[in-house]
């Protein structure tokens, strides 16, 4: 979204330069919470929509600070793709997916399957399936459903269990995890 063809550098193209660098010589913080309180000094996230052919891996997170640019591109890359319509997620949602990305110490970005819905695409679902809730977290750009080919729907979960900082719903029949920046609780098999 955000590629830069001329001699000069965005800022954020910088950042993600200098955060490049950074990641590799960043220290690791075992401690989850600890990473969700702000321990580390950078937030990456990365995935991909199937839905859209679209793919993020970026900074969003430097020394305490979200990054606007990045953040506005998180939001769309999450957007309800059927209405193409986009709202602004919660940022501790990006934290959680972030940090149980991390644990699972895998380079392979998750794969999107959901993000924000709007409520007619929730409604839609609904008529179809009976595992999609009528006051989704999704609604309200809260959750997303992910998946990685490289780790089990169990060890994805155990992640974002490890996270206590929301919702993790294991969907192992149709391979995803739902996690979300609500009440921390824990449902499926």
């Amino acid at each position: 979204m955000n590629k830069l063809i001329t001699g000069n550098m965005s800022r954020r193209a910088l950042l993600g330069a200098f955060a490049s660098v950074a990641v590799t010589a960043a220290p690791v913080y075992p401690q989850v919470a600890g990473f969700l309180r702000g321990a580390g000094d950078i937030r990456k996230i990365a995935m991909r929509s199937g839905r859209t052919g679209e793919s993020i891996d970026m900074i969003y997170w430097i020394e305490g600070k979200y990054i606007k640019e990045a953040m506005k591109e998180i939001n769309y890359f999450m957007r309800d793709w059927r209405e193409d319509s986009a709202v602004r997620m919660d940022q501790r949602n990006f934290d959680i997916i972030a940090a149980s990305h991390r644990l699972l110490e895998t380079d392979e970005p998750f794969q999107m399957l959901s993000g924000y819905r709007s409520a007619r695409t929730n409604a839609m679902l609904r008529r179809r399936s009976r595992g999609v809730a009528k006051k989704s977290l999704h609604i309200k750009g809260m959750a997303a459903d992910v998946r990685l080919s490289s780790r089990s729907v169990s060890q994805i979960a155990r992640a974002g269990y490890a996270c206590n900082a929301g919702g993790v719903g294991k969907y192992s029949r149709s391979n995803f995890v739902h996690l979300d920046s609500g009440a921390i609780r824990t449902w499926g098999s």
